[in-house]
């Protein structure tokens, strides 16, 4: 189940709450009971590491590919100005 934050615009209450999504919204505050109790955007508190992830396994290989193809155009290029 995912954790969410909350907060009351009107008395400034936050909490962090474990909620499933198929739960009712909730916009009742704990604190004031006023229907003010909003769900916040936040980023995730967990991170992919180990083999098999975008970040290990991808994300620098695709640089380093764009990186050559960039050197073998540019060496055709020279190639054909230098036959010119």
């Amino acid at each position: 189940m995912p954790i969410f934050d909350f907060t009351c615009e009107a008395c400034g209450c936050s909490k962090e709450l474990l909620r499933k999504i198929s739960d009712p919204i909730l916009i009742e505050c704990p604190e004031c009971h006023k229907e003010t109790f909003k769900k916040q955007v936040s980023a995730p508190s967990f991170q992919l590491i180990g083999s098999g992830w975008y970040v290990t396994d991808f994300k620098n290989k695709a640089k380093e590919g764009s990186a050559k193809a960039d050197i073998k155009t540019e060496t055709k290029k020279d190639a054909a100005a230098s036959s010119t």
